[in-house]
């Protein structure tokens, strides 16, 4: 059957060719011909050529066996080879021309040389940023910070718009930062009991601060002085027994509903104010009226306080009769104890008499 398997195809099988041998073997035996034959070792030549061909194809069969077991375990052997030793994975490159390789090889699992370091996908370049330093610097998280009003922790308690600040009842205790640029302030209805020298330095735009009712008692002398550019101070509503310093350029001083009194106005305090037209300083503890006044000032409210008498130059220069003060056409002093009719030669310069108890 092994010698039929290996007959060359379109040649007559091997076993007709002895079978035609061994019928001529016995025609010569019947027909008693002793005389040798031309061909009569041929065909002891070509079975021993058959018999050697047979085992030499045995041979190779059953080498060939193994060698193909070999060659189907060794790609399931490549399986298991790590890929961190370059001795092995370089063996294997020779295998890569053997015919049926691809088929067992691992898809996942590539038999390569020792490849350079491998680069990092997107993943692990996510975790690789998240991962701290060894030495990390420690640093303080610091609020952002803009151009103008919104960079400033002010704004975002109070309400700012363009240059005005807007603080009313956020139960402040004290002056907030303002931005430099800050025109105008309102913080009514807080708690703010104090206000320091240090709490408008540097605001020089300043024009109008509105602090009223809080429970402001003191105000630091130099707090407000150096303002250039103030011209409204509203302080009404609240605790106050003094005045500070007040700035040259000031327009109009309202300190309505306080505890002011007559020893807590600096001699001159108004004077200076050579831009003062509207003074509030009604319903305190004033006994007297404050003096000398300024001749811008137009409205002068001092009712709802205990002044009994009043100097006469209080209004108008005693030296100089001819001299009108026609810009003070308001002046209040209903509320208070003095008769004002006893003071007649008081008023001779103003164009309106003061509003208050003549009997």
């Amino acid at each position: 059957a092994l010698v039929q398997s290996t007959s060359p195809a379109g040649s007559p099988p091997l076993w007709k060719l002895l079978g035609s041998i061994e019928s001529q073997k016995h025609l010569k035996r019947r027909t008693g011909d002793s005389h040798p034959c031309p061909t009569a070792g041929t065909p002891m030549r070509l079975s021993a050529f058959l018999s050697v061909l047979s085992l030499v194809l045995q041979e190779a069969g059953t080498a060939s066996v193994p060698h193909r077991k070999k060659r189907s375990e060794e790609p399931h052997h490549s399986k298991s080879l790590s890929l961190n030793s370059s001795s092995e994975v370089t063996d294997l490159r020779n295998y890569e021309d053997h015919e049926g390789l691809a088929d067992f090889r691992d898809p996942e699992v590539k038999v390569t040389s020792p490849a350079p370091p491998t680069r990092i996908g997107p993943a692990q370049n996510t975790i690789a940023a998240r991962t701290p330093s060894s030495n990390p610097e420690m640093t303080r998280p610091t609020s952002p910070t803009m151009p103008g009003l919104l960079g400033l922790p002010t704004c975002l308690v109070c309400v700012c718009l363009s240059s005005s600040v807007y603080c009313d009842d956020t139960d402040l205790e004290n002056i907030p930062p303002l931005p430099r640029m800050t025109t105008y302030l309102y913080a009514r209805f807080n708690r703010i009991s104090h206000i320091r020298a240090g709490d408008f330095k540097g605001l020089t735009k300043l024009k109008r601060i509105d602090l009223s009712s809080n429970f402001i008692s003191s105000i630091d002398n130099d707090a407000l002085y150096s303002l250039p550019a103030l011209q409204d101070l509203i302080l009404s509503e609240n605790q106050l027994a003094a005045l500070p310093m007040l700035p040259s350029g000031l327009e109009l001083l309202d300190v309505r509903l306080n505890r002011l009194q007559s020893s807590g106005i600096q001699p001159r305090a108004f004077g200076a104010l050579a831009k003062l037209q509207f003074l509030f300083l009604a319903d305190n503890l004033l006994d007297s009226v404050p003096g000398p006044l300024p001749l811008s000032l137009r409205s002068l409210h001092l009712q709802n306080n205990v002044i009994e008498t009043m100097p006469r130059d209080a209004f108008c220069d005693v030296e100089e009769h001819r001299h009108t003060r026609r810009l003070l056409e308001d002046i209040r002093l209903d509320g208070n104890p003095i008769n004002l009719s006893l003071f007649a030669s008081t008023y001779f310069c103003l164009p309106r008499l003061p509003i208050g108890r003549f009997t």
